[in-house]
């Protein structure tokens, strides 16, 4: 059993780590409404930028004006996987949680006898997939240094992206992040950015929900050049703000939880002491009482 100084050390050891773990989660907080704020704001245009690129793709129907980024190679051998990360842990199982989903997808990928090439934007995604597929990381972007996640991130990962692209180094690009629901909710999702989904059954709308019909000026295999180069950019952007949203409200529960249990911890050990402390001095009465008898 622990002496009392023991105890005195574990409690105040543990009332150490409950001002950290609650000061974490005060930081956790005041950065996710900022996090949420950038993420929430970026899904319209990403969302209607999907849905312009669905009316030209409809428009140019796969025809020889159509882009590559679009038609693909026609092959399906090489998959480029880019997984989104966090690069700090302490948030629970936000970052397992999408590289268990992108190593499910490997899995299937080798299953299926496709050679799959992985970029990990993340410290912790790339720590965890070295583990089993360390041959298969091509790159790794660090992203420790950035304060505040910008447009311009996401477009060195694009440029890189489409670079390997126009290289053949891979026939099918699929974007792997956390999707941001709630403080207790993140999804991991998949999403295939190269060759560009065409979402055929989507229907452009106008402001007031009738068929919109659009004109382009110039022609729609011009733009597509332009603007499927810049929707990649966009996809991997609000993956970026998705999962920074969702690492700060997994941290924000993590933290919370761990104040919680620090607590619980406490109360613990300080009965543990007072019932210790209690039967010492009685112990030391019952000496006292026997002495004075014994005299």
């Amino acid at each position: 059993m622990p002496s009392l100084k023991d105890l005195r050390n574990r409690i105040a050891s543990v009332k150490a780590t409950q001002k950290i773990t609650k000061a974490m989660q005060m930081v956790a907080a005041a950065k996710l409404r900022r996090a949420q704020e950038a993420a929430e704001a970026a899904r319209p245009y990403s969302e209607r930028m999907g849905s312009v690129l669905a009316n030209i793709t409809q428009a140019v129907g796969g025809g020889g004006d159509a882009p590559a980024l679009m038609t693909g190679t026609g092959r399906d051998d090489v998959h480029l996987l880019v997984v989104c990360t966090a690069e700090r842990g302490l948030c629970g199982g936000f970052n397992s949680q999408i590289a268990r989903h992108a190593r499910d997808h490997i899995r299937r990928l080798l299953a299926d006898g496709k050679q799959v090439k992985i970029i990990c934007v993340g410290k912790k995604g790339f720590d965890i997939l070295r583990r089993d597929y360390a041959s298969m990381i091509i790159e790794r972007v660090d992203l420790r240094e950035v304060k505040t996640l910008g447009f311009v991130n996401a477009d060195a990962i694009a440029r890189k992206v489409i670079h390997l692209f126009n290289e053949g180094a891979f026939d099918v690009c699929t974007l792997f992040y956390s999707q941001f629901k709630s403080v207790i909710s993140q999804i991991p999702t998949a999403q295939q950015i190269i060759p560009a989904a065409s979402a055929s059954s989507a229907q452009p709308e106008s402001a007031d929900g009738a068929s919109a019909v659009y004109e382009y000026e110039p022609e729609p295999g011009e733009i597509l050049s332009d603007l499927i180069p810049r929707n990649i950019a966009v996809q991997i952007f609000r993956a970026l703000l998705e999962n920074a949203a969702g690492e700060m409200g997994a941290k924000m529960s993590a933290m919370d939880n761990a104040t919680r249990n620090a607590g619980e911890m406490i109360n613990k050990l300080s009965i543990t002491y007072n019932r210790q402390r209690q039967a010492q001095i009685t112990k030391e009465l019952i000496e006292i009482i026997s002495g004075a008898e014994a005299l």
